[in-house]
């Protein structure tokens, strides 16, 4: 292995805002991996819509300055205490974890995964936190059957493409929900069986059309990652005895719940994360077994929307809170 330089490029912050407060800094320090971490030599990173939530102050960051990102890949550069055996130095590795908009990222080994042979790094990195979201969405926030009518709203998103895929390879029937007619094309040619538009200016209409679909029943679950905008209407679309997952917050949280609404058709409630799902190494690598199985066998496949250089995470940030992408954003630092 090449020797680990003293100081690193990065993006930080020191205070919660917009995209003003990220710093891209050429003269960070780099760290040294602690008990049961390996130091991983980033090449590509992921970027994902939680990263925003920690820069605006939505999910508050645990310390100033704080760096911000939430995935990665690239190889193992030096390894802590206690690291298994499988994670060795040189070895390719994906992870999801902090501080991953940086050259040099410390990650948990609970954390981190070898990527087999057959994945390529970048691959891996646009991969692992969007589309393990989606496996365990469909597998245990509402384990959908065959047959199933399942509405997906951010549909070209990253993990809304990914969702759209695996809805497909599992044999459910899914109603694509996206805000263009460039967007819903693409959602369909990823496995969508329906596309429909958000209908913003007439929230029953949309109801209206999915409850059609659907011959008046309703979907048996929604995975909503858009929030606040669609959580309404989302919730109105549930058929009885159906599931409401909400996982994201790209147009603000929901807020004033009242618990009765679910009474009505007795619908389930949840606001999963992915990192609930993969607590455990035994748990990451059994989804993430799965998930390369998904793409070895079936072709699932990742769609970039743009590699960005690290110095360029502002206008990455823009365009991913803009809603001008479709797909995943990564950084090469």
């Amino acid at each position: 292995m090449a020797s680990i330089p003293k100081t690193m490029k990065g993006v930080w912050i020191e205070k919660t805002g917009g995209t003003e407060v990220l710093q891209y800094k050429e003269d960070i320090p780099v760290p040294e991996p602690k008990d049961g971490e390996v130091l991983v030599k980033n090449e590509f990173i992921g970027i994902n819509y939680i990263d925003t939530y920690y820069r605006s102050g939505i999910y508050p960051p645990p310390q100033y300055p704080y760096i911000l990102g939430r995935e990665g890949s690239g190889t193992i550069a030096a390894l802590g205490t206690n690291t298994p055996s499988d994670l060795q130095l040189g070895t390719r590795v994906a992870y999801m974890g902090q501080s991953a908009y940086a050259e040099y990222t410390p990650v948990p080994s609970t954390s981190t995964i070898p990527i087999p042979t057959s994945i390529s790094t970048s691959t891996a990195a646009a991969s692992l936190l969007q589309a393990l979201t989606a496996v365990t969405l469909i597998r245990e926030a509402y384990a959908v059957q065959k047959g199933d009518w399942v509405l997906v709203t951010a549909a070209a998103g990253g993990v809304g493409l990914w969702l759209c895929q695996l809805l497909k390879a599992v044999g459910a029937r899914t109603i694509a929900a996206a805000s263009t007619a460039e967007k819903r094309e693409l959602a369909r040619e990823n496995g969508a069986e329906v596309v429909i538009g958000y209908h913003e200016d007439d929230r029953e209409k949309f109801v209206a059309e999915v409850l059609d679909i659907t011959g008046g029943e309703g979907v048996h679950a929604v995975f909503d990652s858009v929030g606040k905008a669609t959580f309404d209407s989302s919730l109105a679309v549930v058929r009885r005895k159906g599931s409401m997952v909400s996982f994201g917050n790209a147009s603000g949280p929901v807020t004033g719940f009242a618990l009765a609404r679910l009474t009505a058709k007795n619908v389930k409630l949840l606001r999963p994360t992915v990192m609930g799902y993969v607590a455990t190494r035994e748990e990451l690598k059994r989804y993430s077994d799965e998930l390369w199985g998904f793409v070895e066998r079936d072709g699932l496949k990742v769609r970039v929307h743009e590699v960005y250089d690290l110095k360029d995470v502002v206008r990455a940030t823009e365009d991913i809170e803009g809603r001008k992408t479709a797909g995943k954003l990564l950084l090469k630092p």
